[in-house]
């Protein structure tokens, strides 16, 4: 199996994993990215998927493609759902995201995630979700 449909096969059921199971997908050195941090080493990234999964009740992926992006890298499109006690009150949430994937010595090097965190997060506080949505219905 392909380190491409490996990654897939781990995102499918994120809150189920083992944080351990990261070596399995990602090098000693990787560097990961998203809207929240960067992380350099699988040991940080394995720290921050420790904290991330801690208040997740549910979270999965779907992949809608995966498309090479040259010799080396991959373009991954995806919605997460998740829930979390700490977001939307426990109710469910959905977000669109493209991540870039290095892949070096069947290993991924380098891992950086696109999403609105606006959509994942802010929107889902009381006070603030009403105010990021009337600034948005005002620029449309």
């Amino acid at each position: 199996m392909s380190v491409i449909e490996s990654f897939s096969r781990f995102y499918t059921d994120l809150a189920s994993m083992q944080v351990e199971s990261l070596k399995t997908i990602y090098s000693n050195d990787v560097v990961f990215i998203d809207p929240i941090a960067r992380h350099k080493g699988l040991e940080a990234v394995e720290h921050y998927f420790s904290k991330l999964l801690k208040n997740a009740k549910y979270c999965e992926f779907e992949i809608h493609n995966k498309k090479s992006a040259g010799e080396d890298g991959f373009v991954v499109n995806w919605t997460m759902r998740f829930t979390s006690s700490r977001i939307n009150k426990g109710n469910p949430v959905a977000v669109d995201g493209i991540t870039l994937l290095t892949v070096e010595n069947d290993k991924i090097v380098f891992h950086r995630d696109y999403y609105d965190l606006g959509e994942m997060v802010y929107e889902h506080v009381p006070l603030l979700g009403r105010i990021i949505k009337k600034i948005k219905r005002s620029l449309q």
